[in-house]
């Protein structure tokens, strides 16, 4: 299927300025788009109250979708978007449904490189702002889950950081901001103008399947200190929007929502206590989104309904009780927390009901936008209430820039995207991450020079690397990768590998996970039969930090809490030496099986 042709059409009158790159209009660096002489808030809000004005019923509702589209660029039809959509190019799908936004992810082939994620971005937005038949010109929200660490979309040369938990390790709300600021910078220099992120759930449940290292800690003040200097970093340093995420808390689950439909058993004095502090903080500075959680809350809504569809949750408590005034958006409503009571349409139009005003990544577009139409010409969803939605959307989008500079600058991209200061920078910021928790027989720092070391477990790219680092101190390294549910045969190479070498490191990844990651408890036997060979042995723990609970024999563990390079290359230098360790866990780590014992408290950390 061929796209639909795209015509040549500025934003608005009077692009002096701006540098023609093909049929793009791309901004020049100081360049206005817009000719009007007051870009304050009066002009704002004329812009806003004009705009509105003008929408049709079906421009309206499209501004409430946030969706993802497959294709490396915005005209080249991809066939994977029939069976969602109907039209087969990402151009295609923004004008047909008038769409508010579009979130990029690896697996629909959006985050190449940055050429090619700004070439993408720039041609979304010509669709959005060339959509033919229509007085109005409304810029796209571009999208994608930034958090760093295990959440991280878009990969090198992109500047990258170990994460929130090992931010929370730092202590250092200007280490949180100014990573903020450098992954925001670097997004919208892409053309990526909002953010899901900070996560700001308290991650209380060391069993927590979808956040763990997601959060910045267990400790409410921490995490809300570091959601606050977050956003800061990505609003009001970088320029794009954030999103606090995932109200009203995400944190004490032991069920994931992608798959099924957690329980938050808190009372409401918990909720208090725990969970909201750092929403709280996220809307005091000013948030410009908040995600739902597709969880059952009883004591916030009896209801049994999830939080996304809850009105006492998303209007009573969100928007009265806390005050926010900012965009509220869905999680995916392709999770299954949130399908297993209702069809995919009548969810879309419950969770406007509730009081959400943005929906992201509904599996059924065609049903949904038309039954949200429909729900607006039956009065189940008032005109009054869809103009607020549509507004608070369109106040976003003036206020943080995305109309009067829509585009980004190809050329641009060399000067921010993963520079030498950032790098360095995020160097530095992650060497202040590690974290030491137990060196009971004195091996680090390792003296690396000319000492044999094998490196074994987890990760075939976080083993090299880490073999890597060591071999740049001196070491003589040798790799055997295991993978997260090492097999008996992996188990008893690693130990005869180990025979000829002075020394061992072993890297985890959620080792205490046996009932999805290693159900065979292969790590657990990898740990205990290298530690059984004498040699000295260091445990690397390159996500949860809990490991340790399940691997007591070992003398010598680390806590990375990311296997992103830049976490491991950290790493590396703490065993060598080269940098002191001086994280300190922002979470207790208890014992195996008894929750209510703690083996290592918040706050702990060794150094030397």
């Amino acid at each position: 299927m061929s796209s639909s042709p795209l015509t040549r059409r500025a934003l608005v009158a009077g692009t002096a300025g701006a540098a023609l790159l093909g049929s793009l209009v791309v901004p020049a660096a100081g360049a206005a788009t817009s000719s009007g002489n007051d870009h304050g808030p009066g002009w704002q809000h004329g812009w806003v109250t004009s705009t509105l004005k003008r929408m049709t019923l079906e421009e309206k509702v499209g501004q409430l979708f946030i969706q993802n589209v497959y294709g490396k660029d915005a005209t080249t039809p991809d066939a994977r978007n029939i069976p969602l959509y109907g039209v087969a190019s990402p151009a295609e799908v923004v004008q047909k449904y008038h769409l508010g936004g579009v979130i990029y992810f690896a697996w629909t082939d959006s985050v190449q490189n940055p050429p090619q994620i700004t070439a993408l971005s720039n041609g979304l937005q010509k669709a959005a702002l060339t959509q033919p038949h229509t007085k109005v010109r409304i810029p796209l929200q571009v999208a994608t889950d930034q958090e760093q660490g295990v959440v991280t979309r878009i990969g090198p040369p992109a500047t990258q950081f170990p994460g929130s938990m090992a931010l929370g390790a730092s202590r250092s709300t200007d280490d949180a901001r100014t990573a903020a600021r450098i992954t925001g910078e670097e997004l919208k220099a892409m053309g990526v103008n909002t953010d899901f992120a900070p996560d700001s759930d308290v991650n209380v449940n060391p069993l927590n399947p979808v956040i763990g290292t997601r959060s910045f800690s267990s400790n409410p003040q921490l995490a809300a200190s570091m959601v606050g200097a977050q956003v800061r970093g990505y609003q009001d340093d970088a320029g794009i929007s954030s999103s606090a995420k995932h109200f009203p808390g995400h944190g004490d689950t032991a069920t994931d929502s992608h798959v099924a439909f957690p329980v938050i058993t808190h009372s409401r004095q918990q909720w208090e206590q725990l969970d909201a502090p750092p929403f709280k903080q996220a809307i005091a500075d000013g948030i410009d989104m908040i995600m739902t959680a597709h969880l059952n809350f009883p004591a916030l809504d009896d209801s049994g309904d999830p939080a996304t569809l809850s009105k006492p949750i998303m209007t009573g408590l969100l928007r009265k009780e806390l005050g926010y005034k900012g965009v509220i958006v869905t999680d995916s409503l392709a999770m299954q927390g949130v399908r297993d009571l209702y069809g995919d349409p009548e969810v879309a139009v419950r969770a406007l009901s509730a009081g959400v005003d943005q929906l992201l990544m509904t599996p059924a577009m065609d049903d949904a936008y038309a039954a949200v139409i429909g729900a607006v010409r039956s009065g189940r969803i008032s005109r009054a209430d869809l103009d607020a939605k549509v507004r608070r959307v369109l106040e976003l989008k003036v206020h943080r820039g995305m109309v009067t500079r829509p585009y980004a600058d190809p050329t641009a991209l060399d000067r921010v995207v993963g520079t030498r200061a950032h790098l360095a920078t995020a160097d530095a910021i992650t060497n202040r991450t590690t974290t030491l928790v137990k060196n009971d027989a004195g091996t680090l720092p390792l003296a690396t020079a000319g000492t044999k070391v094998l490196v074994t477990g987890y990760g075939a790219t976080t083993t090299k690397t880490l073999a890597d680092g060591l071999a740049a101190h001196g070491a003589t390294t040798s790799v055997k990768e295991t993978g997260t549910s090492p097999t008996d045969a992996q188990i008893a190479g690693a130990v005869a590998a180990a025979a000829t070498q002075d020394a061992v490191v072993v890297t985890t990844m959620k080792a205490w996970d046996k009932a999805v990651t290693d159900p065979r408890g292969g790590q657990r036997k990898l740990v205990e039969q290298l530690v059984s060979t004498g040699k000295p042995v260091i445990v690397v723990a390159t996500r949860d930090p809990y490991d340790i609970a399940y691997l007591t024999e070992a003398s010598t563990y680390l806590a990375t809490y990311s296997y992103s390079p830049v976490a491991i290359q950290a790493v590396a230098r703490v065993i060598a030496g080269e940098v002191a360790p001086t994280g300190k866990l922002p979470v207790d780590i208890p014992a195996a099986g008894d929750p209510s014992t703690v083996l290592y408290p918040f706050g702990h950390g060794l150094t030397y």
